[in-house]
């Protein structure tokens, strides 16, 4: 028994060494741009601004050797994240590694419809010419798409559009961008994660309804409920009310904010 103890005291130590250790690396890297944190603290995001200031969203997980081995890191970016890790890296290098590189990288990332994508290796040499690529995607699409590319891969021409080249080559018309209006990643509440509300007669009027305000930050445009941020608001000592509306800032990208609250929900 005295033996149980004497580990379960050892183990609630070192989980309390890391608990601090890992609080003291996302202060480095700063709390205002936390957006998720794990209960287990295996999960983190970080809301983070790269070289020309566009808003992007890195998720990281650690596991039960960290920070002996590196994290896994996932974030919305059309080219691989490569991470250099040592044992002394912290989070904050991390942050910093993601912040240096830019769109402009070689390697980039360009779905190509029916859960496909093609990864496309660019000469920074001579960017114009034909790029190395493997395709991502069931085996039976990808092996006929590797065949047509390589049927086709004389039709490329370094004076077309890089995406002609690459609908030339494919034979298939490449799918367009998504309207932000119909995107469901961008019309769900970016504090509760929901596109609606519940459906709960405390919320009144609230009750059942979608996202209605948005961040006019035109490199944000994160979208919200107004309860969502006027109850998140509420929590940030630096918010200021005036009379029905509270002045903040937005919790993805730090721009001004300003939410009409109502006293009644129901």
């Amino acid at each position: 028994m005295e033996h149980t103890e004497q580990t379960r005291c050892t183990e609630l130590a070192k989980s309390s060494s890391v608990y601090r250790s890992l609080y003291s690396e996302i202060e480095e890297v700063g709390w205002e741009r936390l957006v998720r944190l794990g209960g287990d603290l295996t999960f983190l995001s970080f809301r983070i601004l790269d070289a020309k200031s566009r808003v992007h969203f890195v998720e990281i997980e650690l596991d039960e050797t960290y920070p002996k081995s590196p994290p896994r890191v996932s974030a919305d970016v059309p080219y691989i994240f490569d991470l250099k890790w040592s044992k002394s890296s912290r989070l904050k290098d991390v942050v910093q590694q993601f912040q240096k590189p830019s769109r402009s990288m070689c390697c980039r990332q360009i779905n190509i419809g029916n859960d496909c994508y093609i990864m496309l290796y660019i000469n920074a040499d001579d960017p114009k010419s034909l790029p190395e690529c493997r395709f991502m995607g069931p085996g039976p699409v990808v092996d006929s798409l590797r065949r047509i590319w390589q049927r086709n891969s004389r039709k490329w021409t370094k004076d077309k559009p890089y995406l002609e080249n690459i609908a030339c080559l494919l034979e298939t018309q490449l799918p367009r961008p998504i309207d932000v209006q119909k995107n469901d990643q961008q019309v769900e509440c970016g504090i509760c994660y929901a596109q609606c509300l519940p459906v709960d007669d405390e919320l009144g009027v609230n009750s059942g309804s979608g996202t209605d305000y948005r961040c006019d930050n035109t490199t944000c445009n994160k979208a919200f409920h107004s309860v969502c941020l006027g109850d998140w608001l509420r929590s940030i000592t630096t918010t200021r009310q005036s009379f029905d509306v509270l002045f903040g800032n937005c919790p993805y990208c730090s721009e001004p904010v300003a939410v009409k609250i109502t006293d009644s929900r129901t």
